[in-house]
């Protein structure tokens, strides 16, 4: 009898992603003995580990975890329930493929005895062979908000240890209800295609962070831990009518689902991948256009500008402000929609002020953009 369904379904998840890494890094190698054998042992046929050819080719050589020649894959782990199964699925995987599986959670100090559920996080990580594991301890400031200065906490916390380990990607377990919420948020901001995109599966540096659980809905990763015995941590703070996710998540949502049926999650992260599509298209677009929109001395012209959809535009514009110095994070459409009146609009108003102390204004039929 094979695993439980919910079990072989966030396994599966992840040998897809382990696959993907695992032919990556095979093409940035350059040794020619570690891609054979790589790519050997990432072929599904060659699966199980310790049978058939695949635990042939293996007999003789070093154990996958002591092998510096490969990929190490770490999983971001809180204590709940999607990291838990999430950290379970990438041990067993990892012990069947050519690659190294290691665990860091991290204390945001938010709350009294953190640091006891971050040792304990760490105990059950070691308890499944992961190596390295670590805890890292963060100071969560204020800036834009207690949710959004946790994730940047939590962010630069991975960052730095994926680094420092040389971590070839970092497994998150965000799952299909995380991307409605996503999805929502983004809606209810007004921020545009690319917010509605939610989350990629791959992103950071070089797609550092991989969501193999994209496709899997919250429901799927906690039966996982039942039956497997796991013991989870239920964040308070996810309850907590404070957090706006918490209360999309608790009041929003269920009304959705109450007024729309229960598809409302799956329709959402749909929404989100069909818009991603989109959003990268037009991304593309604006890119190739960048440099035809530009005079001789690379400033922007006005006229060729206007003459661009609306769509692809804007982002030109975004991308100089990011160029000249604006933060990416802190630069929201409204910002956008300003410097883009200077071309549609223009009726000699004054420079536009941005994030990063950088400004926008016309002059000479041209758009500059600079730090003031």
């Amino acid at each position: 009898m094979g695993p439980h369904p919910a079990v072989a379904a966030i396994r599966l998840a992840v040998r897809r992603v382990l696959h993907d890494v695992l032919n990556e890094f095979a093409e940035h190698t350059d040794h020619d003995g570690h891609i054979a054998h790589t790519e050997r042992a990432s072929r599904p046929e060659f699966a199980e580990a310790g049978t058939g050819r695949c635990g042939a080719a293996l007999a003789g050589r070093p154990a996958l975890a002591e092998r510096p020649d490969t990929p190490l894959v770490l999983v971001a782990c809180s204590g709940g329930a999607d990291s838990m199964a999430l950290a379970s699925a990438l041990a067993f995987e990892a012990r069947k493929l050519a690659v190294r599986a290691g665990g860091i959670t991290v204390d945001h100090n938010l709350q009294d005895g953190s640091d006891v559920r971050a040792a304990e996080v760490v105990a059950r990580l070691r308890g499944m062979r992961l190596d390295p594991v670590e805890a890292v301890a963060v100071h969560v400031g204020s800036e834009g908000g207690p949710e959004a200065a946790a994730r940047d906490a939590r962010y630069a916390a991975l960052d730095a240890a994926a680094e420092r380990h040389g971590a070839a990607a970092v497994l998150l377990g965000h799952t299909r209800d995380d991307q409605a919420e996503t999805v929502l948020l983004g809606l209810a901001r007004g921020s545009g295609i690319r917010s509605l995109s939610g989350m990629a599966a791959a992103s950071g540096p070089a797609g550092r962070y991989r969501r193999p659980f994209l496709q899997l809905d919250r429901q799927t990763a906690r039966k996982a831990c039942l039956v497997q015995s796991l013991p989870v941590w239920d964040d308070p703070h996810n309850i907590d009518p404070a957090y706006t996710r918490s209360r999309l998540r608790h009041e929003g949502l269920p009304a959705l689902e109450k007024a729309l049926g229960k598809g409302v999650v799956g329709a959402l992260a749909r929404t989100a991948q069909l818009s991603r599509d989109d959003a990268d298209a037009l991304d593309t677009w604006a890119a190739e256009a960048d440099s035809a929109v530009r005079d001789d001395a690379g400033q922007l012209e006005c006229a060729k500008l206007y003459a661009l959809p609306p769509a692809v535009r804007r982002r030109v514009l975004r991308r100089a402000a990011v160029e000249a110095g604006a933060p990416a994070g802190s630069l929201f459409a409204r910002h956008i929609e300003e410097v883009d009146r200077l071309i549609t609009g223009w009726r000699g108003q004054q420079a536009i002020n941005l994030p990063g102390r950088v400004e926008a204004r016309r002059q000479g039929g041209r758009l500059v953009i600079r730090q003031s």
